[in-house]
């Protein structure tokens, strides 16, 4: 039988995995559709995409690893919404199943947390904020304590 805080972890993991899916479509269409404002942000940017350089047989430019840096990220929220959605089925039927996953995951989120406050703006700070609370108080819901009481 699912419990109340099931149903809530389930959908605190739920509202974690829709806006882990919003944060990855901004993210990816911010860094893509950026343009500098400047002409030495656009220098910058004009010169990251010219100067290329070799490691091992390959030919990289600055440019091409920032958009690659950039599509990996993306490719880890959109995985992070996955995981975030399937927790929220597993604190449904199975809770005591997530063990230390759902403290690593806040644990992650909380890192996100932290760098998008040092290096970027509010926006990505304030998704992984409200992510990290949804996170760390879906974990507490399914703790072994509390799943044990309800069962």
């Amino acid at each position: 039988m699912t419990g109340v805080g099931e149903m809530k972890a389930t959908w605190l993991y739920r509202i974690a995995a829709i806006l882990l899916l919003l944060f990855a479509a901004g993210h990816t269409f911010g860094f893509l559709s950026f343009r500098a404002p400047t002409a030495e942000g656009q220098a910058v940017f004009e010169s990251m995409n010219a100067v290329h350089f070799q490691v091992n047989r390959g030919d990289f430019s600055y440019g091409g690893w920032y958009r690659g840096f950039g599509l990996f990220v993306s490719v880890y929220l959109l995985f992070s919404a996955f995981l975030a959605w399937h927790l929220g089925g597993l604190a449904r039927k199975l809770p005591q199943a997530i063990g230390r996953l759902g403290w690593a995951f806040l644990a992650t989120q909380v890192v996100s947390l932290a760098l998008s406050w040092m290096y970027f703006s509010a926006i990505p700070a304030a998704f992984s904020a409200v992510v990290a609370i949804c996170l760390g108080w879906a974990a507490w819901l399914v703790g072994p304590a509390r799943t044990a009481q309800s069962a």
